[in-house]
């Protein structure tokens, strides 16, 4: 490690280790963020808000991407969850619209395999995500998902099924 190189308020996180997965990590966020760039560099700058002032602490209990993915993970949640109770709220009441709303229920366009991706059930997607496109194993990624190691196996399992399935029928 470099002398000055660890963060302040989390000693076990330095910032060449932050620079190294960043790409993987903006990646994870835009996902998140159904691939809106402005929300998922909002999302970023809060989890690194986040790793900075130390209210996300790094204790090795895991690799240090798998702690960054669970910090952009919780913080979407978090962020998705006030915004659909305010869209409950809105259309509760009716009293207001919500423009941002068209935002969150269109599916981004892609095309072959990765449509059939993101047809796959909430869990079986993020874990495909996680393992092909951001290079994490099945636990890690279980991890990330907040789910026990087992049943990400199971998640992706199934997972690999549909899209096997559904890829012979392309052909």
């Amino acid at each position: 490690m470099r002398d000055g190189d660890a963060l302040e308020n989390n000693p076990e996180v330095t910032r060449s280790a932050l620079e190294a997965i960043h790409g993987q990590v903006f990646g994870w966020a835009l996902s998140r963020c159904n691939y809106d760039h402005a929300a998922a560099e909002d999302l970023m700058q809060q989890a690194y808000v986040e790793l900075l002032s130390g209210k996300a602490r790094f204790d090795n209990r895991s690799s240090l991407k798998t702690f960054v993915f669970s910090v952009v993970q919780n913080l979407a949640r978090s962020r998705y969850r006030r915004v659909a109770s305010r869209l409950r709220l809105v259309k509760a009441y009716e009293t207001t619209s919500f423009d941002s709303a068209d935002e969150l229920t269109e599916p981004h366009e892609n095309s072959g395999i990765w449509q059939h991706v993101q047809a796959l059930p909430p869990r079986q997607r993020d874990i495909v995500e996680l393992v092909f496109c951001r290079e994490l194993t099945v636990e890690q990624a279980s991890t990330v998902m907040g789910v026990t190691a087992g049943t990400g196996r199971v998640h992706y399992d199934r997972a690999k099924k549909a899209l096997r399935t559904k890829i012979g029928d392309m052909r």
